[in-house]
């Protein structure tokens, strides 16, 4: 586990981040700013607090999901600034024979801990990772990075009932709940709300936050790791492309690179909010 960093350590170290997943996006010509900007919050917070990951080869490593596998480009960046491999490789996204691909694909680099894509799946698979790490006696927590509109598949729910039918206390679902998903609002395609609702009737401990709020991030996290006799979920809500005035809300930019202006204007507003 990482050093305790404050709350303020992690804002600007979000910050950072979502700079870096930015230029790595415009400079590949594609990707997902969108997701990449609501996620950063909770997902820095959980990459840099919560998790007991220092080695992606360790084998008591906490293991980190993420079931929304197009918001990779912040997977990337956070495993970037972790060590587990170089910075500079960042502006290689979706070049060809790089190894940061549009979508994750296992141990490519090192901490990406399964291959995703086809949305609906990573909770199966943290299910199976806690149970497993259960069986072993081992000291491991399983954390699953799912969306509000990924959540409209079937494979989810049967993975919420797996979690709660085997009391998986070492699991920890995490959704990024900002509303919108590739072809407009999550509640005119597919309403899932009450979300929190439907989570506490499938027997889960859920944690309602802003999860653009460091702090509320930071203790969601920690009371996770707490709870016994039942898995957790926190139903992170978020603001979509959160930090640049012209991506929020706005679902054009769950799947568009900015331009070289349009992140040089992401990134002197992301360095503003550092001085407020």
């Amino acid at each position: 586990m990482d050093p305790m960093l404050t709350i303020q350590e992690l804002k600007h170290l979000a910050t950072e981040i979502r700079k870096d997943t930015l230029r790595s996006i415009t400079a590949a010509g594609s990707g997902h700013p969108g997701g990449s900007l609501s996620a950063a919050d909770i997902m820095t917070a959980l990459y840099f607090r919560a998790a007991n990951l220092n080695s992606p080869t360790d084998p008591d490593r906490d293991r980190i999901f993420w079931s929304k596998g197009h918001i990779v480009p912040l997977l990337y960046t956070l495993l970037a600034y972790k060590g587990f491999f170089p910075k500079e490789e960042l502006t290689t996204l979706r070049k060809f024979g790089s190894r940061l691909q549009g979508h994750p694909k296992k141990d490519s680099p090192p901490g990406v801990e399964t291959s995703g894509g086809s949305l609906g799946q990573g909770l199966s698979i943290a299910v199976g990772a806690a149970y497993a790490a259960r069986y072993d006696h081992l000291p491991v927590r399983s954390w699953c990075l799912t969306g509000d509109g990924e959540i409209q598949e079937g494979q989810i729910w049967e993975a919420l009932m797996a979690g709660a039918h085997f009391k998986l206390d070492n699991l920890c679902a995490i959704i990024d709940n900002n509303g919108l998903q590739i072809d407009g609002k999550c509640s005119d395609i597919m309403c899932i709300d009450d979300v929190a609702a439907k989570l506490r009737a499938f027997n889960w401990h859920v944690i309602s936050i802003d999860g653009n709020d460091m702090e509320q991030c930071v203790n969601a996290l920690d009371e996770a790791k707490t709870v016994k006799g039942q898995p957790t979920a926190i139903v992170a809500h978020t603001i979509k492309g959160k930090g640049v005035s012209f991506m929020e809300n706005v679902v054009g930019w769950h799947g568009k690179a900015p331009s070289q202006d349009e992140l040089t204007q992401a990134i002197r507003e992301l360095d503003a909010q550092e001085c407020e």
